[in-house]
């Protein structure tokens, strides 16, 4: 009897202090969790990127070895792309979905917990590769053979690190894919459910068909290294581009699981500023999942140079331009619910409309690459740089500092600075576009990417490109203060802080009472 009295009562028990965060169950426990770690990463991510701009702020090796140089862009890479950017949007999954939708909490609170925690030490792992003999992959974030199977002990690290991010990835998607579809409130039909909702469901589906994809990848790395196998090594019968093949099928949609949570943001933040409701919500489904579904089937316009068939070509260029029909009618949809709208312009709404400005520019830049002549020219160039630059930063991180932003009232109480807002807006935009909009440029001249020296053509640009850089880096410190600003000492925020935002999760009471997932719900 003692043993039921005491977890009948597990709300009076439940640990206090560190303890509380390790075992917490708790969705909004877990989504601050994932929100904290992802800005941390973040900025481990952006030193790396400021030591790369470093070393090409002028022609000439002066900052570090060439070796450490590529070390760099590797980790700046996968520490960004598994690191800062997925979690972000994982941390946002798990404090909104469940108040989205009316469920108590995620389907399965402790597998969520889990899902949190695998991504410290996978981080630990990228980041000591460093420190090993061999260093850290200097493959490029893309883990390409021969390079990788001749690498040392980093590379080893580099495999496991990915392993355990990608079932990290898994387990939360899982998760979110449950919740969605078993736990909405009554009346909560699918084409009822937010948009971010939508989006996020789609993008869980998209983790868990690719995810396993390069884990096989890294496995059969693994394997060439170690035993004996020759999937990827062309003296024994394998074939390099075979891994091309299928770190792509991972790849490709992988960039729309980084951005389909970033249109499920935009979302909803440009109806609650324009004062109406979304125009087009169901074109909007339909064109996220026809985005999904296409993103299997254009892997190989990453690979136009390694002479596959003509058709072959022809193929992935003209599904890759299909994209850019659905994508048309999201940013066409957006516009359109600002039309007459009456629009206010708090932080949120400006890194919404910063979002679909250079999103769009990204976009553009694509429909250029995939264009299978043009590739060629610019391929490895740091035009490709700039577009995806366009697409990852100012497409998945804007619209994250807009969801924070957005967000912030309902999970503090309390209101951030305005004015810091809109400051840390339009510093970010201004050294973003410094940063990379001349590196088109750079990429249309001829500069390949992944090099620590130059020629001095390129000069300027590099210099342009770094003093934005540096800029826009030490911008974020500003947005760090605008948080804890926000959190320790922010006015109170009122019960509707956006005048007309009314979707439900402004609606439902916060925070939610302590669960105690020990005992089984009491169905009425």
């Amino acid at each position: 009897m003692e043993a039921v009295h005491h977890l009948d009562h597990g709300h009076e028990h439940h640990p206090a202090g560190i303890m509380r965060w390790v075992t917490t169950t708790n969705h909004k426990d877990i989504g601050t969790l994932y929100l904290w770690f992802s800005f941390a990463m973040f900025m481990v991510g952006g030193v790396m990127a400021l030591v790369i701009r470093a070393e090409l702020f002028q022609p000439g090796l002066q900052i570090v070895q060439p070796e450490f140089f590529n070390q760099m862009t590797t980790l700046h890479g996968l520490i960004m792309v598994f690191g800062a950017i997925m979690p972000a949007f994982v941390g946002f999954a798990n404090w909104q979905i469940p108040m989205m939708i009316g469920a108590p909490d995620m389907a399965f609170p402790r597998m969520n917990n889990w899902s949190f925690w695998l991504l410290p030490p996978a981080a630990l792992l990228l980041v000591i590769s460093l420190f090993v003999p061999g260093g850290a992959a200097a493959a490029g974030w893309t883990l390409y053979p021969p390079l990788t199977v001749q690498m040392g002990m980093g590379m080893d690290l580099t495999i496991f690190a990915v392993h355990i991010l990608g079932m990290s990835s898994i387990m939360g998607s899982i998760n979110i894919v449950t919740t969605v579809l078993n736990l909405r409130a009554p009346g909560m039909t699918l084409m009822k459910m937010p948009l971010f909702v939508w989006t996020w469901l789609i993008t869980a589906y998209l983790l868990i068909a690719v995810m396993p994809v390069l884990a096989g990848a890294v496995t059969m790395t693994l394997t060439d290294r170690h035993f004996g196998t020759h999937f990827f090594n062309a003296a024994g019968g394998g074939d390099p581009v075979l891994f091309q093949h299928i770190f792509w099928f991972f790849g490709h949609p992988e960039v729309y699981i980084i951005i389909l949570p970033g249109f499920g943001v935009v979302s909803q933040i440009i109806p609650a500023f324009s004062r109406k409701p979304l125009f087009g919500y169901a074109s909007m489904v339909y064109a996220t999942a026809s985005i999904a579904i296409l993103s299997f089937i254009v892997w190989a316009h990453h690979m136009y140079t390694v002479g596959m068939p003509v058709a072959g070509q022809l193929f992935f260029m003209f599904a890759t331009m299909l994209i850019a029909v659905p994508t048309g009618v999201k940013v066409f949809n957006w516009l359109a619910t600002m039309w007459k709208g009456s629009l206010t312009f708090e932080a949120p709404m400006l890194f919404a409309l910063g979002f679909i400005f250079l999103f769009t520019t990204g976009g553009l830049t694509g429909i250029v690459l995939s264009i299978v002549p043009l590739d060629v020219q610019v391929h490895d160039t740091y035009y490709v740089v700039a577009h995806f630059h366009y697409t990852m930063v100012a497409g998945a991180l804007f619209s994250a500092f807009g969801a924070v932003y957005f967000w912030l009232p309902k999970w503090t109480g309390k209101m951030y600075d305005e004015k810091l807002g809109k400051l840390h807006f339009w510093l970010s935009f201004i050294f973003f576009n410094l940063t990379f909009f001349v590196q088109h440029f750079l990429g249309l001249a001829g500069m390949p990417r992944r090099i620590p020296d130059y020629a001095l053509q390129f000069a300027e640009f590099n210099a342009i490109s770094s003093v934005g850089a540096f800029g826009f880096g030490l911008t974020q410190l500003l947005f760090f203060y605008i948080v804890l600003k926000c959190i320790r000492s922010g006015e109170k925020a009122p019960a509707r802080p956006w005048e007309g935002a009314d979707t439900l999760e402004w609606t439902l009471p916060s925070p939610a009472p302590y669960h105690s997932f020990e005992t089984p719900p009491v169905v009425k």
